[in-house]
């Protein structure tokens, strides 16, 4: 059983972006929300914001618990990672139970300092939450993009390395014919010859 298929098993919820992605899940049978389905012809920040709008709207509204990303990362031209990676909710990492004054337990960063925010950290966040997500999405869709114009300019080399090869092997199949033409030609002549010789 893949990790695909045990997709199926849970309400799940897929967005495909993408014509591949599409197709994939659709024939087979997978449930399919939102799909953004041309967007890779032409590329604009404007679909990682439209995309995140629904995401975040899903998740706001308690529709889902949860939102993961999977794309192709760019490595190599010929390296393209598969990613799964969290996006919604958002997790803060290396926290310490700390206790505080009243005995009660606060949660804070470990090694850093508590700092004085002006505006305040709620304004900050609230600002610079949905940037985050947007650049994230655009990061991700970035990634898939060059992971995919990386996998087609291999198959490209490979199809014209294989296409050479093929060129090489017809043009001496060829010319073995040709020379055991001209060869079978020259026996007849000299055949022949001899043949009037005779007479």
């Amino acid at each position: 059983m893949t990790e695909l298929d045990s997709l199926k098993n849970v309400e799940a919820e897929i967005i495909p972006v993408g014509r591949k992605a599409y197709d994939f899940f659709k024939k087979r049978k997978f449930n399919l929300g939102n799909q953004y389905i041309n967007l890779f012809n032409d590329l604009h920040f404007d679909h990682s914001i439209e995309i995140i709008e629904y995401l975040k709207q899903e998740f706001v509204e308690g529709k889902t618990d949860r939102v993961k990303l999977v794309y192709n990362e760019f490595k190599s031209v010929i390296q393209q990672n598969l990613i799964v990676e969290d996006l919604l909710p958002i997790r803060v990492n290396q926290q310490s139970h700390e206790k505080g004054e009243g005995g009660e337990s606060v949660i804070s960063p470990v090694g850093r300092p508590d700092f004085i925010y002006e505006p305040s950290q709620n304004e900050i966040v609230k600002q610079l939450l949905p940037k985050h997500l947007n650049i994230q999405m655009w990061r991700v869709l970035l990634e898939s993009s060059a992971a995919e114009q990386g996998a087609r300019m291999t198959a490209m080399e490979n199809a014209t390395e294989n296409a050479n090869e093929l060129i090489y092997d017809l043009t001496l199949q060829y010319n073995k014919a040709r020379q055991a033409s001209i060869t079978k030609e020259l026996i007849e002549i000299v055949s022949g010859a001899e043949a009037l010789k005779g007479v």
